[in-house]
C-alpha cells in the first residue's frame, strides 16, 4: 500500500503554501545566526552533503543522550515510565541499528524498559495514567531492537494490549459515539488524535495490515478529528472551520489546543494534522481520497517551519518530527509553495534543526516548555527521529 501511495505521488506535485516563510531557518557554517538572506548564502556555501550534515547533528545528539542523558537505571527520563526512554531508544537505533549489540548505554536502557512489561501486556509503570503512550513508544523501541527474534512473544502481548485498550464496544462505545475507535494516554479519560496516532503508528510498526479491524476502527476516530463534513466528521463541528486541518479530540464535546473559533469551531493546527495526514496514509488511503487532499490543503496553506501553525513555539519539537514523517511516508520530495516557490522540505528541516542543536549536541524548546518541551532527551528523541526521515 505505500509502495503504492509513493509511486502515485511521485507523479505528481502538491502545492504548499508558506505562511510568510522564505526560509526555515537563519543559519550559517559558523552557527552564528543570521539574517534568512545572509542563511541562504551560507548553505549555498556549505559543501556537505545533506546526509552529512544529518550525521553531523546525529553524532551529536546521540552523544548527548549517551553521557548525558541517561540514570543510572537505564531511563532517559523515569518520570514518564517506558515513554520517553521508548523514543530515545528507537531515536538512536534508526541511525545505528549496530548498537543494539554494541552499546553498554542502548542494553541498559532496554533493560529498563523490559522492566516495565505488565502482565496484560502492556508496556509501561506500575499505576501509570498513559499506559498507550508508553506501550507505543516501548513497542516500537523493542521492535526496533528485535533483531534476533527475543522480542516477538512480549511484542505480540504489546499489540493485543492496545487492541483492547481501545474505544470500541468492549469499552461500552458504538459506533456513532465522538469516542469510538480513538486511544487516549491509557487511563480511561478521553481519546484523543495524538495518542491515536501512536496507536495507529504502533500498530503499523508490528506488522497489522492497515484493514485491520482495529486500525479501521481507528480511522473512523481520526475523520472526525478533520475539519472536514460529509467525509468521516458527523459532529456538530464538521463544518465549522472548513479548513482540512486536524483538531485535539471530537470527543467529549471536543477540544482544540489551538482554541475555538467564534461560533464554536475547533480550531485545526499544524501537529495534529500532521500527524492526521500519517494515521490516514497508514489507514490506507490514498491521494485520491477526500480525506486526504483536504489535508494537503492545509499544508498547502500552513507550511512553514518558524513555528507549530495554530499553536506558536508550543508542541514546536513534536510538530518538527510529525511534519518529517507524515511527508516522508507520503512520498513527497519537493513541496510547491505559492509564496516561495518549489521548497525540498528536508532541506528546509535540516537547516532548521542545525540552526537549533544547541551547544552540548541536545535540542530542547527554549520559548515554550508545555508538552514537556523543557525536557532536553524527549525534544533531542523527537529531532533524531525526524532527521531519519530527513534522509533521502
Amino acid at each position: 500500500m505505500q509502495l503504492d501511495w509513493i509511486s502515485r505521488t511521485s507523479t505528481r506535485t502538491f502545492a504548499l503554501t508558506a505562511m510568510g516563510l522564505l526560509f526555515a531557518s537563519a543559519f550559517c557554517v559558523s552557527g552564528v545566526v543570521t539574517s534568512p538572506v545572509m542563511a541562504e548564502e551560507a548553505a549555498a556555501k556549505d559543501t556537505r552533503t545533506a546526509d552529512q550534515r544529518i550525521d553531523q547533528m546525529v553524532d551529536r545528539g546521540i552523544e548527548f543522550l549517551r553521557t548525558r542523558g541517561q540514570s543510572d537505571e537505564g531511563a532517559f527520563s523515569g518520570e514518564t515510565g517506558a515513554a520517553v526512554t521508548g523514543l530515545c531508544v528507537r531515536a538512536i537505533l534508526e541511525h545505528r541499528p549496530e548498537a543494539i549489540s554494541t552499546d553498554p548505554v542502548i542494553a541498559k536502557a532496554i533493560k529498563y524498559l523490559e522492566s516495565k512489561v505488565q502482565p496484560d501486556g502492556g508496556i509501561y509503570a506500575t499505576g501509570s495514567k498513559h499506559r498507550n503512550y508508553e506501550t507505543t513508544t516501548a513497542a516500537m523501541a523493542l521492535n526496533k531492537a528485535n533483531q534476533d527474534g527475543r522480542f516477538d512473544s512480549q511484542l505480540e502481548r504489546a499489540k493485543n494490549f492496545l487492541k483492547d485498550i481501545q474505544w470500541d464496544e468492549e469499552e461500552g462505545a458504538e459506533p456513532g459515539d465522538t469516542a469510538y475507535g480513538g486511544a487516549g494516554y491509557g487511563s480511561h479519560s478521553r481519546p484523543d488524535l495524538s495518542n491515536t496516532a501512536f496507536l495507529i503508528e504502533a500498530l503499523h510498526d508490528l506488522g497489522t495490515d492497515p484493514q485491520d479491524e482495529s486500525i479501521q476502527k481507528a480511522l473512523v476516530f481520526v475523520s472526525r478529528t478533520q475539519n472536514l463534513t460529509q467525509h468521516g466528521n458527523d459532529t456538530q463541528h464538521a463544518d465549522k472551520i472548513g479548513d482540512g486541518g486536524f483538531y485535539y479530540t471530537p470527543a467529549a464535546g471536543g477540544q482544540s489546543k489551538a482554541g475555538e473559533s467564534a461560533d464554536g469551531g475547533l480550531r485545526s493546527y499544524g501537529s495534529m494534522t500532521y500527524a492526521g495526514l500519517k494515521s490516514m496514509i497508514y489507514a490506507g488511503l490514498t491521494p485520491e481520497d477526500p480525506r486526504v487532499n483536504a489535508a494537503l490543503d492545509f499544508i498547502r496553506n500552513h507550511y512553514t517551519l518558524d513555528n507549530n501553525p495554530g499553536m506558536g513555539a508550543q508542541g514546536q519539537y513534536y510538530y518538527y518530527h510529525t511534519f518529517a514523517k507524515a511527508l516522508d511516508v507520503a512520498g513527497l520530495e519537493v513541496v510547491e509553495s505559492t509564496d516561495a516557490g518549489p521548497r525540498d522540505w528536508r532541506t528546509d528541516l535540516i537547516n532548521k534543526l542545525e540552526a537549533e542543536q544547541q551547544e552540548d549536541g541536545s535540542w530542547v524548546n527554549r520559548e515554550a516548555e508545555r508538552w514537556m518541551e523543557g525536557d532536553r532527551q524527549l525534544v533531542t528523541a523527537y529531532c533524531l527521529l525526524a532527521l531519519k526521515h530527513a534522509r533521502k
